[in-house]
């Protein structure tokens, strides 16, 4: 066993690699870039949707004609530049984690041009009004980022290809969320399933990096609001129960269809049109979320924020069965085949269940039921408790709730463990599809 280095000693080995240094050089650059470039997403993003509702007030019919026209021309795009921008971009950066994934083939998932597409195809899903959110597609545009310092890295490196995807994800969720801790979760819940021990803390710190120049960009305020609830008390367990299960079920099956409707085996009728004439197909998708924004008076529309903001807040009501309505134009836009993020969306169909379970036993509790809902049905849809937990509790400043959105989290997850296989697990897969067969050695 050697005998332990003196300080000095360490301290001279560590000034002397000039390697290692230079990499976390080309790391905490990287971090920043991604973390603007996030931010500059998400300032287009609600550029593009502020100029939907401007449309949407000045003519109640105008959604008829901007949502199918936006969901042709976006998927028509995708599929004809950038067909690996399709969808979340989560399952693309899981992807390339795989080790069948070798240097030839990552840039079919994660590439500098596929972060730049992403941009600008789920910003024109936006200006359409689809039901579609940014913080998935703001991990494929971050990592895709971080990416392009692997080129620099001198040979020795202590950080690879691995953990720069790692990062690159994670901290797309941190700026897109606003919260660093969140995406060191979502880094380890989601992505790094063989962390490089060497280099761990400098990807974590690169993750916080990120989510800190978001915050110095938005401020340093929560994302929705601070939800006024009393200390959780007997009186919350029956019916944080009940909407642990209920948006365990609902975010299973939105799993469930999720998968069924983007795998390309279904035998359905719509499914089989959908792999005829795609975009025609997604013109159609367009048109029923059109309908279904135009019956909600445009509370369907886009990401959800500003229904969930004003949930959160108490600042007014949704219409009747909101979260149906929001459920199912999430679906549409994303089986349409646009690229597309759920998270957003799927906060605002759970704190709409949590909203009309509160009403229905007479508006008790209301405020801590819409953040228990939240975190339910964001842990059933993407099947990551831990990151929906830490998410929700940083977004809402939920700390006096930590205990029971911890639970909801975890009775959601099984329940709908129960139902369908992990979704963005599932989609990697479906994406691994897309390599090109090897030769028979």
């Amino acid at each position: 066993m050697k005998p332990p280095r003196s300080m000095r000693e360490a301290l001279r080995q560590e000034l002397a690699d000039w390697r290692l240094w230079f990499a976390r050089a080309l790391v905490v650059a990287a971090a920043v870039a991604a973390g603007l470039t996030v931010v500059g997403f998400t300032w287009l993003a609600e550029t593009a949707s502020s100029y939907f509702t401007a449309l949407r007030l000045q003519a109640w019919w105008a959604p008829l004609l901007a949502a199918p026209a936006a969901a042709a021309a976006v998927v028509w795009c995708t599929r004809r530049f950038a067909p690996g921008a399709a969808g979340s971009g989560i399952p693309q950066v899981m992807a390339t984690l795989e080790k069948e994934v070798g240097d030839a083939e990552r840039g079919l998932f994660v590439s500098l041009r596929l972060s730049i597409a992403k941009i600008l195809l789920t910003s024109g899903g936006l200006l359409g009004g689809l039901s579609l959110g940014r913080e998935g597609p703001s991990v494929q545009i971050a990592a895709g980022i971080m990416l392009q310092a692997r080129r620099l890295m001198p040979v020795g490196a202590p950080v690879g290809v691995h953990g720069l995807l790692v990062a690159g994800g994670a901290a797309g969720i941190a700026a897109a969320f606003n919260t660093p801790l969140g995406g060191v979760m979502f880094a380890i819940e989601e992505l790094a399933r063989a962390p490089e021990r060497r280099s761990s803390g400098l990807i974590i710190a690169a993750i916080v990096l990120a989510g800190l120049v978001a915050v110095s960009a938005h401020g340093n305020g929560t994302y929705f609001g601070v939800i006024h609830a009393p200390t959780p008390g007997l009186g919350l367990l029956l019916p944080g129960l009940l909407l642990a299960v209920l948006a365990g079920l609902a975010g299973g099956l939105f799993s469930r269809l999720m998968i069924a409707s983007l795998s390309g085996h279904s035998l359905d009728p719509f499914s089989r049109f959908r792999a005829r004439r795609p975009v025609l197909f997604a013109a159609g998708c367009g048109l029923a979320v059109a309908v279904i924004g135009i019956v909600t008076a445009g509370a369907a529309f886009g990401s959800g924020y500003g229904a969930t903001r004003t949930m959160v807040e108490g600042a007014g009501a949704m219409p009747p069965a909101y979260a149906l309505f929001k459920f199912l134009a999430t679906w549409l836009t994303s089986w349409a085949g646009v690229p597309a993020g759920i998270f957003a969306p799927s906060l605002a169909i759970g704190a709409a269940l949590g909203n009309d379970v509160a009403l229905l036993l007479y508006g008790t509790q209301m405020p801590a039921l819409i953040a228990l809902g939240m975190v339910g049905f964001l842990s059933a849809a993407t099947q990551a408790p831990l990151t929906a937990f830490i998410i929700v509790m940083e977004m809402v400043d939920g700390h006096a709730m930590v205990l029971s959105l911890m639970a909801c989290a975890l009775v959601a997850y099984a329940v709908a463990r129960a139902i369908s296989p992990p979704l963005y697990a599932t989609l990697a897969g479906f994406q691994l599809a897309r390599l090109p067969a090897r030769p028979v050695e």
